[in-house]
């Protein structure tokens, strides 16, 4: 039987290896700019084109590299960082494995051009799928020059499972972000397909935190500082009122590296624990300086998973602390009474009090005739009228039949329906005025009313947002709408989506637009927040951003516009609001994602009288 196992070539290896090391674009991004970083580099220019699928492009004015360095560094397992297994626990630097350039080099065509201090001349290497294709002196400025071009062009499987570009290149800003915090005493600059998106100069952390995500971020925010034997934890966390139902900025550094640590993340929400609404998140910059053995980031490729020695003790330090923050700097609700438009309350004087003349009591007058039963004199009853003596079965259905206003004129009515479907009956009641009680074959369905009618508009306003353009409403007082540079890009990526829909933006300067017009329909809602609601879809990575929008818009009409809880319904609108809404496509789910019915079986119903 001949030999089956054999070794694989180096370029499959490594292509291989990659996989691991190199998942998309940012991950690119991310080691070349740790390198840079490492290097000791005080402004680093990131280029990208195409979403980094054509180009993406670290220039730094680090140390640089020799001829033979620069050879070295494509080769797996070689690095600078490090010489031996005891360096792991005293890591300084962000990289050590020796693996992100030969995996970069193995899986895209990279050009490097660099140069030390000490050379007059610098070295050009061009590496495609691994292989050496160039190698020559040049003249080039002290540093380094990467461009890794075509990513995955070697690997079509890998390129073709690549998200659109809004997607990876939401993700690259996401990476920017975190190594821009993570090391705010060096400069940044970001350029998209020749665009300036970001020039942030050296700074402090807060400073950098209100570049990167605006200062009215920097203005919800309050100091937290604590110096332990196990570290020192410092940074900033949100007041109550930051907290975002998602997308809210977390972000976690040790020793100046990024990570995710949700250990940590379920510290800092408990200290928020009755200040904030359930499901909401606030936002936090949190760095830890600890000793490096006493923790491991040789855990993931990717180090952005890190262990610490003594979790548990430094969960309790990190809740205390934040809890402290937000008592010291007033985080936490207050009751102010020193405040405007306050009664005039005089203080009491107990001179002034017995020289005043105090008013007389009011006096009572009693009736001793009145009865409240309708009657004269005891033994006479009095006449009624034959109103009053109509049955209360027909007095009820004259209540109810009159007609319900369910919100404003675009809601669509609920009168001439089809019936509906056979399986449900066609006896309807309802209980506290929210839920439509009726009988299945199966046993009792309820349904709430108010995400059935959500449901209904839903479907309905979708229908329509997707047919035409919306007309815009102009607002009488344009409103300021200030911008993140993330929020910039994202907001230039989908202008004509939003002006198909009857937003009228306009520019004053590259960070503040002004809002002139709105959707027809939407008025009573808060433009900012639902602009705002908008971009955070678009910027979590949904690749159809007009059906994002689309929804976002149509679900906030569907709010506004459904019957409040509590409505009463005549018997003919519970059938007709059941029947539109069964003869949807999803009856049992509310656009928001809550239930909208609920059966109890019959079995269930028997055994509670068993």
């Amino acid at each position: 039987m001949p030999d089956i196992i054999h070794l694989l070539p180096d370029t499959v290896a490594n292509q291989i290896a990659a996989g691991e090391v190199i998942q998309r674009p940012s991950s690119v991004v991310k080691e070349l700019v740790e390198n840079a970083v490492d290097a000791g580099a005080k402004l680093v220019q990131l280029f990208i084109e195409g979403a980094g699928k054509t180009l993406i492009q670290v220039i730094d004015d680090g140390q640089g590299m020799s001829v033979t360095d620069a050879r070295l560094a494509f080769e797996r397992h070689a690095t600078s960082k490090i010489r031996q297994a005891d360096d792991l626990f005293a890591l300084q630097t962000m990289g050590f494995r020796g693996e992100a350039l030969p995996s970069i080099a193995a899986v895209a065509q990279v050009e490097l051009r660099t140069r030390t201090a000490d050379d007059e001349l610098g070295t050009l290497l061009y590496i495609e799928g691994g292989k050496v294709r160039k190698s020559e002196t040049v003249t080039t400025p002290r540093g380094a020059n990467f461009a890794v071009r075509n990513l995955f062009f070697n690997i079509p499987v890998r390129r073709k499972f690549l998200k659109s570009d809004l997607t990876e290149m939401g993700s690259i800003l996401s990476e920017f972000e975190r190594l821009a915090l993570a090391h705010p005493d060096v400069a940044f600059r970001l350029h998209r397909d020749g665009a300036s998106l970001y020039d942030l100069p050296a700074c402090t952390f807060k400073q950098r935190i209100a570049n990167l995500f605006g200062h009215r971020l920097e203005k919800q925010l309050v100091p937290v500082d604590v110096d332990t034997d196990l570290g020192k934890i410092s940074g900033f966390v949100g007041t109550p009122e930051s907290a975002r139902r998602k997308r809210a900025q977390q972000f976690f550094f040790a020793n100046n590296r990024y990570m995710r640590h949700p250990y940590f993340a379920k510290a800092v929400q408990t200290a928020y624990e009755r200040l904030i609404p359930e499901g909401e998140q606030v936002p936090f910059f949190l760095r830890f300086e600890v000793e490096p053995a006493n923790i491991d980031v040789n855990i993931h490729p990717t180090k952005t998973e890190i262990k610490f020695h003594d979790e548990q003790t430094l969960w309790q330090i990190l809740l205390a602390a934040v809890r402290e923050a937000l008592g010291k700097h007033g985080g936490m609700p207050m009751i102010d009474f020193d405040t405007t438009n306050m009664p005039d309350i005089p203080l009491f004087n107990p001179v002034r009090e017995q020289m005043s003349v105090h008013p007389a009591p009011p006096s009572i007058e009693v009736n001793p005739n009145y009865n409240p039963f309708g009657f004269e004199d005891v033994g006479a009853p009095r006449s009624i009228s034959p109103k009053q003596s109509e049955p209360f079965g027909e007095r009820n259905k004259q209540i109810f039949a009159t007609s319900v206003n369910y919100g404003e004129e675009t809601t669509p009515t609920l009168i001439d329906t089809p019936e509906v479907p056979d399986e449900i009956a066609s006896d309807y009641l309802q209980y506290h005025g929210r839920f439509i009680t009726c009988a299945v074959h199966s046993g009792l369905m309820l349904i709430d009313q108010h995400r059935a009618h959500m449901r209904i508009l839903y479907d309905s306003y979708l229908q329509h947002l997707s047919g035409q353009p919306l007309p815009s409403q102009g607002l009488l007082f344009p409103q300021p709408l200030m911008l993140s540079p993330s929020e910039q890009a994202t907001l230039r990526t989908i202008s004509e989506e939003l002006s198909v829909l009857g937003f009228d933006l306009r520019a004053d300067r590259p960070d503040a637009y002004y809002i002139y017009g709105v959707p027809a329909g939407t008025e009573g809602l808060e433009p900012e927040h639902l602009l705002r609601g908008i971009l955070e879809d678009t910027q979590n990575g949904n690749d159809n951003a007009v059906e994002a929008i689309r929804h976002r818009l149509a679900l906030a009409l569907a709010r506004r516009a459904a019957m409040p809880i509590g409505q009463a319904l005549t018997p003919t609108e519970m059938s007709s609001l059941c029947a539109k809404l069964f003869a949807g496509e999803s009856p049992r789910i509310a656009p928001d994602g809550t239930p909208i019915l609920l059966v109890v079986d019959n079995d269930q119903i028997l055994h509670y009288f068993d």
